[in-house]
């Protein structure tokens, strides 16, 4: 992303979440219209249906991807292996979205190019706050300084 969202400038940032969970992308999408920074959000029932909606001609490609790891078809590290592989698609961030807290997970995330891995929160307020979090990165100054220790959001 070339500008930092947080900056009030009046950038719509484009963002995709891919979880198989239709409580959980709900959650996402409230969370999301509660939150003042100016997004379009595109949700998707699993990785597949992801990856063929970022590989349509002349889509709008999302800023930001929320991946759940675990899901049934296409799971999240099949996605981010294949967008990182696709050259078309190195520009978008790749925020880890996941249950999971095991490191096993969260260090084959970080190996495999994302940008940063963030763990469902418990409850709405947590949630909220994570995702505004997430958006506000300046991704730029962020994936020019990743390393373990900022790739783990914690709250």
């Amino acid at each position: 992303m070339s500008t930092n969202p947080s900056n009030g400038g009046s950038q719509i940032l484009n963002v995709a979440l891919a979880d198989d969970d239709e409580d959980d992308r709900l959650f996402f999408q409230e969370a999301i219209d509660d939150i003042s920074i100016r997004t379009k959000l595109s949700l998707f029932n699993n990785g597949q249906e992801l990856m063929d909606y970022l590989s349509l001609p002349k889509v709008i490609l999302p800023n930001l991807v929320f991946l759940d790891l675990n899901m049934p078809i296409k799971n999240g590290m099949q996605c981010l292996k294949e967008i990182r592989a696709n050259s078309s698609l190195n520009h978008v961030c790749i925020a880890i979205y996941s249950t999971s807290c095991s490191e096993k997970d969260i260090e084959d995330t970080f190996i495999n190019g994302a940008n940063i891995y963030l763990n469902k929160p418990n409850n709405f307020g947590k949630l909220r706050e994570s995702i505004e979090k997430v958006l506000q990165i300046n991704w730029q100054y962020h994936t020019s300084n990743l390393n373990r220790d900022n790739f783990l959001l914690r709250l």
